[in-house]
């Protein structure tokens, strides 16, 4: 059986489209606006949505998205309560497909095991657990497999030919790229040089590559396209999101506008 990641890279490549992967802050600024905003993004042009669970140490995570948890924590947000917001969601869509991102603390205290069967319950997808090695898995892995819920594996430029073939194998949906060294939104990326990166990276692997990290304008996204098969663009919706008054209208005007 097909999963909704699988089906959606199918559909986009019949299409020769480049998916758009906007990334919010589960419960960021709050409940309800959050909730909203995450229903308006697939009008608004996303083909994925990867939703934080905001955690106290963020360590990879620059000043824009650290804010954006600790408003998250302040409004109440837990990881049992993000999986209810992608619950509420799926009553109106089945076909998006929602990645969380996050970091291993919170999921062990969860429990790895119902963790992954909430998540699959409630309608999610795939995860990014920032800190948890290939190496150090063992507590999750099986309940991965049972569920089939995806662990997507972030592959950086320090990644060399000796690790990338670990980190690739235990990868499934897609595999995301960050496109610099160093945390988010920190920095561009040079598109020659992430390009030849990529093209690298698909000697080790066949599934999807998504590139992220210092993508913040339309003109990069339409440059990452071009050797990607999907963009992540995080801080810049996040920043919009706490900047302006009008945060649903803001977040889906910006994704629109990314879209060529």
């Amino acid at each position: 059986m097909t999963t909704r990641i699988q089906n959606t890279f199918t559909k986009l490549k019949e299409q020769k489209r480049t998916a758009l992967i906007p990334f919010i802050m589960g419960y960021d600024p709050d409940e309800q606006t959050s909730a909203k905003i995450l229903a308006a993004l697939p009008a608004a042009g996303a083909d994925i949505i990867e939703i934080g669970m905001p955690f106290s140490d963020p360590m990879a995570d620059g000043a824009v998205i650290q804010a954006a948890g600790i408003r998250a924590l302040k409004a109440g947000a837990t990881v049992s309560k993000i999986i209810a917001m992608v619950r509420e969601f799926r009553k109106n869509n089945n076909e998006t497909p929602i990645i969380l991102m996050g970091y291993f603390n919170p999921v062990y205290r969860y429990g790895a095991e119902k963790f992954c069967k909430d998540a699959v319950e409630a309608g999610i997808d795939g995860i990014i657990i920032v800190d948890l090695p290939p190496e150090e898995e063992s507590e999750i892995r099986p309940h991965l497999t049972a569920t089939g819920l995806d662990l997507i594996r972030l592959i950086a430029p320090t990644s060399g030919d000796n690790r990338l073939p670990l980190l690739a194998a235990s990868a499934s949906g897609f595999v995301y790229y960050i496109s610099i060294t160093g945390i988010t939104g920190a920095k561009t990326a040079d598109s020659d040089a992430l390009k030849k990166q990529i093209e690298h990276l698909r000697e080790f692997t066949k599934l999807p590559i998504a590139v992220g990290f210092g993508i913040k304008t339309p003109q990069q996204v339409s440059d990452v396209s071009k050797f990607s098969d999907a963009v992540v663009v995080g801080s810049a919706l996040v920043d919009i999101i706490n900047k302006e008054n009008n945060k649903v209208e803001a977040a889906t005007n910006f994704i629109k506008s990314l879209r060529p």
